[in-house]
């Protein structure tokens, strides 16, 4: 048997009988994975999706054949340079202002800080900036030349479609010291309407600012930046907003609420620091949580070629929302019941719709939908009672 599996799968699993009671069992000792090789089957490269064997996508290939090479984030982008040009070329000022603490009374000070940091180190010919530093500080992008097809970018239609643009801007600015101005040019670009509040006229934007906060966060942090020539983009629309980055998600996208797994670790951490993420997958949850409060449709957040897409809705209320926006919703309202330690119920969903009570037969309809889907269940431990029903995510 051991012959035929080493023929078969092209690696060594030794082969152990041990003698029970009920009968023989056998115990495969299968060794773990050499970095930088992956196993196939007959050409079949696979992997476990949950009770599953999927096959493993071009991007999930691509980090495992890189396993053992350079960190591109930890390659330089400039070598053989002074003090002076680290100090024109990264904002050192907005540096040490996000890490909250005071800035070093000389030039040497903030030297030795970038390189306790790792983000320059001190050679022979003089200082080397990491491309991780240039990516967080740089003052303009465009002065690194590797790193400026990383700017984000942010894309503006008049309509519904790509058929128009109104506006195509590129951030100058490196993520760290230009998170703020870049979240507030896109807030000034989304569509508003007016609504009176009492005798107080107020403007409302399509969409909160938390949830384009977080968004473009992740979007900065989880990017694959070994896929060349493509940027973290952020498209606005007459009726949604797009948030996309480079690189398939580590993570399933069902799984975005309770799961967390950063692609960039150092990145994360410093970014974490400044205060910019907090790095324990409660990004996604405000997100959610924000679409509820506000009452927008659910937010889709979706796995393409080479890409992971977030899209958040405008305002619509529950009669103009579809059937699948309705499941995603439930679903994603079950899960984030789940991760708070609480239940979902058909009482706690009308209220994410924010629908009356004579409304519970519609929203016991959406909770048939979404078990018919496979993506939320009901609680058995409760028993068969529908007063008392409450429900759980597929994967709890």
């Amino acid at each position: 048997m051991a012959t035929k599996l080493f023929q078969a799968v092209g690696f060594r699993v030794d082969i152990e009988e041990v003698i029970h009671p009920d009968g023989r069992v056998l115990v495969f000792h299968i060794p773990s994975r050499p970095r930088g090789t992956a196993y196939h089957i007959e050409g079949a490269y696979l992997m476990r999706s949950g009770e599953s064997l999927v096959p493993m996508s071009e991007d999930h290939l691509r980090r495992i054949f890189a396993e053992g090479e350079p960190d591109w984030l930890e390659e330089y982008s400039k070598q053989g340079i002074n003090g002076q040009n680290v100090v024109e070329l990264l904002d050192t000022q907005a540096f040490f202002d996000l890490l909250r603490i005071h800035y070093p009374t000389d030039r040497q000070g903030v030297m030795e800080r970038l390189v306790q940091e790792r983000l320059v180190d001190q050679r022979d010919n003089g200082y080397a900036i990491r491309r991780l530093g240039a990516l967080l500080l740089a003052r303009r992008l465009e002065d690194f030349e590797d790193l400026s097809r990383k700017a984000p970018r942010v894309v503006v239609y008049p309509g519904t479609n790509k058929l128009e643009t109104r506006l195509d801007r590129i951030g100058a600015k490196g993520y760290a010291v230009g998170f703020q101005e870049l979240i507030g040019f896109i807030m000034g670009q989304l569509p508003q309407s007016e609504v009176i509040e009492g005798a107080i006229r107020k403007e409302n934007r399509l969409v909160p600012e938390i949830t384009i906060r977080e968004l473009v966060a992740n979007a900065l942090i989880h990017q694959n930046f070994s896929i060349s020539g493509a940027s973290m983009i952020v498209e606005i629309y007459a009726n949604r907003v797009e948030i996309s980055n480079p690189g398939e998600p580590i993570v399933p996208v069902e799984r975005f609420i309770d799961g967390y797994q950063s692609r960039n670790e150092r990145l994360a951490d410093i970014m974490r620091r400044m205060g910019i993420c907090e790095e324990k997958s409660s990004g996604i949850d405000k997100v959610i949580h924000a679409a509820e409060v506000y009452q927008l449709p659910a937010p889709d957040f979706r796995a393409g070629y080479q890409r992971t897409v977030a899209v958040l809705f405008g305002p619509r209320d529950f009669e103009n929302i579809d059937r699948e926006e309705r499941i995603r919703a439930c679903y994603q309202h079950c899960a984030l019941k789940w991760v708070m330690a609480e239940h979902m119920t058909n009482q706690s969903l009308r209220e994410r719709f924010h629908l009356p009570e004579s409304k519970s037969a519609s929203v016991s309809q959406v909770i048939a939908q979404a078990i018919e889907a496979g993506v939320v269940k009901p609680d058995e431990r409760v028993g068969m009672s529908r007063k008392f029903a409450r429900y759980l995510p597929f994967w709890a």
